[in-house]
């Protein structure tokens, strides 16, 4: 008996320890569960972001579009000083697109954006055509472009006196 009684701590001790690195291998990996549930999660965040993004290139491309218009009226401002003689941005609303005097390209504006000329009634050409004039020193006949989508709009003013040309955002028109 007296050798069985021995025996028994040493099982128990064993037994203990086998216990123990058991748990300690159970809590060092995930389960199928676990890692279906995070693929799922993964899935539907990937399947969801490109609408939630494709909203966001509506502005891009509004933005984009101010921009460029911006650029070719600061372009032909540049053009008129630099050169000393007036330079015409010519604004064509129904080929949305424009095009500086003396430049041969024609610049092309995204389809889907609403397009507004305010200018002096002696650059209107016609009813879809205008344009906005630079003079030698800078100045120019002044006038706006407005270009608006479904839920913003960006104004690109030009300074009569000063010719200085500025992009302002604005609640688009109903």
């Amino acid at each position: 008996m007296a050798v069985g009684l021995k025996q028994a701590p040493i099982l128990s001790v064993a037994k203990e320890r086998w216990d123990r690195e058991r748990e300690v291998k159970r809590q060092r990996g995930f389960t199928l569960l676990e890692l279906l549930v995070v693929l799922v999660i993964g899935v539907l965040l990937v399947s969801l972001a490109p609408p939630l993004l494709s909203g966001l290139s509506g502005a891009t491309e509004l933005r984009g579009a101010a921009r460029q218009l911006a650029a070719g009226l600061r372009g032909a401002r540049n053009e008129a000083v630099t050169r000393q003689r007036e330079v015409v941005l010519t604004l064509d609303l129904d080929q949305r697109r424009f095009g500086v005097t003396g430049d041969p390209r024609k610049i092309a504006l995204p389809e889907g954006l609403a397009i507004q000329l305010y200018t002096a009634q002696a650059e209107v050409v016609d009813a879809a055509t205008g344009g906005i004039r630079f003079f030698p020193d800078g100045g120019s006949t002044g006038g706006s472009i407005t270009v608006s989508g479904s839920k913003r709009a960006y104004r690109v003013n030009v300074d009569w006196l000063t010719g200085a040309i500025a992009i302002v955002e604005q609640d688009p028109s109903p």
